[in-house]
Order: structure tokens, then sequence, then C-alpha cells
């Protein structure tokens, strides 16, 4: 087997982690480090850098460490092992019998891989579900997430297309804010504490920060009717995928104004249409045991279809399983 040099992550590497995270073939912003230590004091980071034997850095392990564990990352969406475009499946196997090597030998238990979409990949990249598969990794949870291919759309419902006339008629108009403070103070704060007893993942500090850092990859827009805020969407964006983040509105945006549909229209076929996705996310509970049927048919009914995402736990002491695997 060839040989690795795996060396964790320190400030010194910034310049170099994020050079490689901006040509890598299965990563976007979400692994720069501007992005992953906004709330760097909520973990205890263990990122991993490879680099191969004429010391060229050939994969990233976005990471954090809780007790003898390790997951791909708690604070990210996804995760897993970020990979150089050039990087071959037999160089990813052998790569991962000595990261997993070593994480054993850190004495470091288990694994938590989760597993980058593929609508985020510039080039094919299921290395790691083969992977997780040699390495009898445990599927731990699975989500159904709701995606509209932008370059073959499927026509929306009649009910959709209602909502959109309805928008239309009721003479909504739809902005490109440059700040949060109206949309989170507004609607996305008092809604989700009325509704759900809970905030959302960002602050309105931490938005702005990101923002500030990722200008034209957060977006927000804002619905008006009558100069008024019903309803906005805070989108972010990344090479192939247009992804609403947050979604929020008053109680009329969607019932009597058909807000709801009205924007996500404008967001598919104007503002983003030449795009490769839209990814409405997940409608997922109970760790993906549990589907929200009737927020996944409205996705649908937008035309958007079925794709999944993995995750995995996989017990470092499995590496061995890798050492024969190329014959």
């Amino acid at each position: 087997m060839d040989t690795y040099k795996i060396v964790k992550y320190t400030s010194e590497h910034y310049n170099l982690w994020n050079d490689f995270v901006a040509k890598a073939k299965n990563a976007t912003f979400l692994f720069h480090r501007d992005f992953m230590e906004y709330h760097s004091d909520r973990f205890e980071d263990y990122s991993l850098l490879i680099f191969d034997e004429k010391d060229n850095l050939i994969a990233l392990l976005p990471a954090n460490r809780v007790g003898d564990e390790i997951y791909s990352h708690q604070g990210l969406t996804y995760g897993g092992l970020v990979l150089d475009s050039n990087c071959k499946l037999s160089e990813v196997i052998q790569l991962n019998y000595q990261l997993i090597h070593y994480l054993f030998d850190a004495e470091i238990i288990k694994l938590h891989l989760k597993v980058i979409p593929t609508i985020y990949n510039s080039f094919p990249s299921d290395e790691m579900e083969y992977i997780s598969f040699l390495l009898k990794a445990k599927l731990t949870r699975r989500d159904a997430i709701a995606i509209v291919e932008l370059g073959n759309k499927i026509t929306p419902s009649r009910v959709r297309k209602r909502g959109i006339e309805n928008g239309e008629k009721h003479q909504l108009k739809i902005v490109e804010e440059t700040t949060f403070d109206l949309f989170w103070k507004e609607l996305l704060l008092p809604n989700l504490a009325q509704k759900y007893q809970t905030k959302p993942i960002h602050t309105l500090e931490e938005i702005t920060y990101l923002k500030s850092k990722f200008p034209k990859l957060i977006r927000q827009f804002n619905v008006y009717f009558e100069n008024k805020i019903v309803g906005g969407v805070t989108v972010f964006v990344t090479k192939n995928v247009v992804h609403p983040q947050y979604i929020s509105g008053n109680m009329a945006f969607n019932t009597k104004y058909g807000g709801l549909d009205f924007l996500y229209n404008h967001l598919i076929n104007s503002v983003f249409s030449n795009y490769k996705y839209f990814d409405f996310g997940i409608s997922n509970e109970n760790n993906g045991l549990q589907l929200n049927e009737s927020l996944h048919y409205w996705k649908e009914s937008f035309g958007a279809r079925t794709i999944v995402q993995n995750f995995y736990e996989i017990e470092t002491k499995n590496y061995v399983k890798l050492k024969q695997v190329l014959i």
C-alpha cells in the first residue's frame, strides 16, 4: 500500500485547507474554515489533512471529537472525506486504511460519517459509500431529500400554479436584501418560537457574519405586500445547488397571498434557473425513520423528486478489512 501522512488541522493550515476546498470534487463553502469556525466554541475540532508520499494534499476530513468518537462534522449539514478531483478509488481505499488505522491508534472507537449528497459534487464521488460497505459500517440514518433538477423540470401541480397566480394577483413584491434584520426579527424568530418553541441554528449575528464572509453564497429574499414584509427565505448557494436554509412568513403569507408558491417559483424559474438543482431539504424526523408526508408531498407538487443522504457509524477496529481489498 502507498504511504500517506495524516496531520491534525491547525490555524497554520488555514490557506492550504481553503485552497483545497475550492478545487475539491466534493466540497462546498460549508467546508471553508470561516464557515466551520463561526461556532468553534461549540465543538472540539478534530479535522485532518491527508498528504501523499510527495507531500501533496489529497484529502481532508472536516471533523469534531466527542469523547472517544469522531463526527464528520456535527456543525455541518453534510461532511465526509473531501477529495482531490484526481483521486482514484484505489487511492481512496488505501488512504482510508491509513486514516481509520490512525484513528484506531489514537484510541478513537468510532467515526460517524455524514455523507455529502451526490448533487453537491462537482464530479462523481461515491467512494465513501463503497468504502463504508467494505468497513462493515452501520447505516444509522437515511434522510429523504426533495430536489428539483432545474434543467429537467417536472411541471408543478395545478394547486401550486394557483398559488403562484394568487401571489401575482396580490402583487407580491420580492426583493433581495443585503441584511437579515427584518426577516429575522419580524418573522423567523417569532414564528419558530411560537410554532416549535425553538430558535434558528444561526443567530442574527452569526448569519450576518457568515454573509460578510460569503456575500455571493448566502442571500436573503424578502416578500412584501403593500410595502410590509409578509415572508422571506435565506438561501445558501453552492456551485451546483441552491438550498433554502430558512423560510418563514406571517399567517396570511401562504393561505391568503399564495406567498410560498410565488416565492419558490421566482427562485426556481428566475433567479437560479441556470443552476443544476434546487434542494428543498429533508422532510424527515426521528433520524429518518419517519416522513412528514404532507410536507414532502408539497415539495413533490413543485416537481421535486427524492434522493437520499446516508449516515454511517464506522468502528475503527475494522480498518483491517481494507488491507486485502485491492487484488
